[in-house]
């Protein structure tokens, strides 16, 4: 025996997994498929030459010829595959063509002369990074005699076999099957690693590692563009070519084109998407690098999702929506979006009316029959609450909410909306023209409220609602305090109310956003989300607690009178509500409304008489009267219209402008 076949012994013994690209193989050189091209695909490091040499021992053992050549080493030409070959192929040979990329300006050589022209029990094997290109799959022969596999990360059971082989102690392997996410590539650099006293906590522990990666990865050195443009796939949920215009400009177009084509980035309706495995490695190399501009960079993608998903029309800010809820991977959700990544579409959708059904029935078989029936009457008083997941064409988790006031008898008879409606009321009570949302039920179909469905439709639905809804409180409602705990204490929730429904104890998590508003809780949920931390809100977020409309309304008028005293606003009791945190904003807020009473019908005189009273005003009344040429009656008159449109202005900002 040669040392060659003693190496390929050795190979073939710690071969692992791909069992459906050796089946696909081994019935086209078995005769058992009329199969003649396997087309192989896949990013860097995923397997691809590791296969290619299974493939070609395995047609030795079965009597076949075998030739094996790389793109890379040859010239792109006829002449020069035909080179590097040597001999014409004899009959049923096999021919293993390795980084067939490289060979892209004859691919059309190939297809349409080359390979035709082989014998007919001739197999192909061509691997490359990138899929076939479209004349390969449109052509109805092709079809017909092609097999195409993308090679996707082995399982972990596969990882862990790799990792064994390479000599890794059994005490690191589940650390490094996590950590190497299936990629061929990176767990042999980590049991070299490994093997060597070195189990690095993280890939950014391991910045060789991550060069090898990267070049492995992208190949060619990406231009300044490009660059920005996996800085910008590595950081966001999915990557649109509008948002790729926020980061690179004019580029956009030709970046997304670039990007497309990558191995590791995959196309969806949504955008495009990094392998979470680049992504680790293109995050690590980035903050290693270029860790200032690369915080710009995760701030400015933040900005653009909060931007979108506020002025989103309707309930579809999902995409937006997965992205604020994707930061925070690397906190107490980061199961549940890795777990979701893996199983493939998890998009958050308001529901059908024919789903009602299917979610009743879970509610139904999770909390019981009380339950099931209170979320059917909800249902049928708020139906357009209701956002769902779906797998196929089955609900897979979901989420509903209740907005109220709603005038319903269901606030009533719901003993878990009374309880948060008694505990708003004691606490903080809401004031004229606000409102409550309670995200009353939610669970998946497999493992009710544990189920990665359902802890995925809660939080994208609610972040939706909460930025493009003003609110004044807002609850969520789980019957798993423990579980859910952590992820509250997370996103700065505190529990509020305890209930018992059908002998189901049920938990209220709750925040008052007229203390902490939504503007500053994204800020606190990116810090979070990058740097850790939990607990309720900094005291310095919080505003103080919400004024009464009375008392909003003879504030209005003090500060009106001290307008252009800032010693005066600055006691105001409106510092610190929506309408600004010192008394230079306040003054700007408040003459900003007085421009807005003029846009009311017949405003134009009311605005006029509070501008020559409060924000260029004459020295008295009477000279405002005779300034304005009206009589002193109705100035003032006019004057006490005027400050009540401008006061419902203001209160307006106040309740509704704490997601603006």
């Amino acid at each position: 025996m040669s040392l060659g076949e003693v190496l390929e012994s050795a190979r073939r013994q710690r071969f692992v997994g791909r069992r459906a690209e050796l089946a696909a193989f081994d019935a086209a050189v078995g005769g058992r498929s009329a199969r003649r091209v396997l087309f192989v695909h896949g990013q860097g490091g995923i397997g691809k030459t590791t296969l290619l040499a299974e493939l070609g021992a395995r047609a030795r053992a079965a009597g076949r010829t075998v030739v094996h050549v790389d793109g890379r080493d040859l010239d792109p030409s006829p002449d020069g595959l035909l080179s590097a070959i040597g001999r014409p192929l004899p009959a049923a040979a096999v021919l293993l063509v390795d980084g067939y990329e490289q060979l892209a300006p004859i691919d059309g050589w190939l297809r349409e002369q080359f390979i035709p022209g082989l014998s007919a029990d001739t197999v192909v094997v061509l691997a490359g990074r990138e899929p076939p290109a479209a004349p390969w799959r449109s052509d109805a022969g092709w079809r017909a005699l092609m097999t195409v596999c993308r090679l996707e990360p082995v399982g972990p059971d596969e990882a862990a076999q790799l990792l064994v082989h390479a000599g890794v102690e059994a005490s690191v392997l589940p650390h490094l099957t996590a950590l190497g996410a299936g990629h061929p590539l990176t767990l042999a650099l980590l049991a070299d690693l490994a093997t060597r006293g070195q189990v690095p906590d993280t890939l950014a522990d391991a910045p060789d590692l991550i060069s090898t990666l990267l070049q492995s990865f992208v190949g060619e050195v990406p231009t300044q563009p490009q660059l920005i443009g996996l800085a910008t796939c590595a950081i966001a949920w999915s990557t649109t070519e509008d948002l790729l215009a926020r980061t690179v400009g004019a580029a956009a177009p030709a970046v997304w084109q670039w990007l497309a084509r990558l191995p590791f980035v995959t196309s969806s309706p949504s955008g495009l998407s990094v392998h979470d495995l680049a992504r680790d490695v293109l995050n690590a190399e980035f903050q290693r690098r270029l860790p200032e501009q690369y915080r710009t960079y995760q701030r400015l993608v933040f900005d653009h999702a909060v931007a979108a998903l506020r002025t989103a029309s309707g309930r579809y800010g999902q995409p937006e929506a997965h992205h604020l809820f994707f930061i925070h991977r690397h906190g107490p959700f980061g199961e549940v979006i890795a777990a979701l990544r893996t199983q493939g579409s998890a998009a958050v959708v308001p529901a059908r009316p024919d789903e009602h059904d299917q979610v009743c029935a879970t509610i139904e078989r999770f909390e019981g029959p009380v339950s099931a029936g209170l979320a059917r009457a909800w249902l049928s008083e708020q139906p357009e609450r209701l956002s769902v997941v779906r797998t196929g064409d089955r609900v897979a988790g979901f989420a509903h909410h209740v907005l109220c006031p709603s005038g319903s008898p269901l606030e009533d008879r719901d003993p878990v909306v009374r309880a948060v409606l008694d505990h708003v009321a004691r606490e903080s009570p809401i004031r004229p023209g606000e409102h409550v949302l309670i995200n009353r039920f939610a669970a998946g179909v497999r493992d009710h409220q544990h189920d990665p469905y359902m802890v995925v439709a809660g939080p994208v639905s609610s972040i939706i609602e909460w930025l493009t809804r003003p609110l004044a409180w807002s609850f969520v409602v789980v019957v798993d305090e423990a579980f859910w705990a952590p992820k509250f204490d997370y996103i700065a929730f505190a529990p509020m109310v305890r209930i018992e429904v059908g002998g189901l104890p049920h938990v209220a998590f709750g925040i008052d956003w007229r203390r902490l508003p939504v503007g500053a809780w994204l800020d606190l949920m990116y810090e979070r989300g990058h740097t850790g931390g939990t607990g309720r809100a900094p005291a310095a977020l919080l505003r103080p607690p919400p004024l009464s409309r009375a008392r909003f309304d003879a504030s209005v008028r003090t500060a009106l009178q001290s307008l252009h005293r800032p010693e005066q606003l600055a006691v105001n009791p409106l510092l610190g509500t929506a309408l600004g945190t010192d008394a230079t904003q306040l003054r700007a807020t408040i003459e900003d409304a007085v421009g807005r009473v003029g846009d009311l019908p017949k405003g134009q005189q009311l605005q006029a008489v509070l501008h020559r009273t409060y924000v260029r005003p004459a020295p008295t009344q009477e000279a405002a009267a005779e300034v304005l040429g009206l009589p002193l009656s109705t100035y003032r008159r006019y004057l006490a219209k005027a400050v009540d449109h401008l006061t419902d202005i203001l209160w307006t900002i106040e309740i509704g402008g704490r997601t603006g």
